[in-house]
């Protein structure tokens, strides 16, 4: 099994279903509650049992939704490995080797994303975003077609059509040194708790 990092969760996915499941929750209470009462308002009833639970039915569907809209919030994120950086979304998993990546560079967000150039609904919806570091990942070539990674993939991956990858992460400094530590030789970490360990060692046996 390779050697693995920390898993740091893509703030895009998070913060937007974070918002996203109290909506879904709300109808679905809402429409629990129209078909609890309908009896009391429709001024003829069901002709059918379809009729009947057509609301019942739609606020289960968007129960469904709400949990797993809920449980996607944490599924996205970017790891380290040992030879690979894996990106895992709800919908996209992807490992892009460490030969790819040129360079990498750390730029806020409202920098690589003008909001003169975004929507109002993209600009009301990532205010928060906006105001945050983000670690561009520079390659030498996608990992595969980028209207495929556009498709699958929020438009805030990109801030052009050359190959990278923009990654925002609550932590990203420590994103940042974990990747390198792992493009590097991926021991950096191992060797330095290793020697630590050995110099308590030594210490000890000098003591008796």
């Amino acid at each position: 099994m390779a050697k693995a990092g920390k898993r740091f969760p893509l703030l895009i996915y998070e913060y937007t279903l974070s918002k996203w499941y109290p909506a879904t929750l709300t109808l679905s209470i809402f429409l629990f509650i129209l078909w609890w009462f309908q009896p009391s308002y429709l001024k003829t009833p069901p002709k059918n049992d379809l009729q009947e639970y057509v609301f019942l039915f739609m606020s289960g569907i968007a129960l469904i939704m709400t949990i797993f809209i809920f449980v996607m919030r944490k599924s996205a994120y970017v790891r380290p490995y040992k030879k690979y950086l894996r990106l895992s979304t709800p919908f996209l998993k992807l490992n892009i080797s460490y030969k790819r990546i040129i360079k990498t560079r750390a730029t806020e967000m409202s920098t690589l994303f003008l909001s003169s150039k975004l929507s109002n609904w993209q600009r009301e919806s990532m205010a928060y975003l906006l105001r945050k570091t983000a670690l561009v990942v520079d390659l030498n070539a996608f990992p595969m077609p980028l209207p495929i990674l556009r498709f699958f993939l929020s438009p805030f991956f990109f801030k052009d059509k050359t190959p990278h990858f923009v990654f925002l992460v609550e932590d990203w400094m420590r994103f940042s040194t974990e990747m390198e530590s792992f493009r590097s030789g991926g021991d950096i970490v191992a060797k330095k708790e290793k020697g630590d360990i050995n110099s308590i060692l030594s210490a000890i046996s000098r003591d008796k």
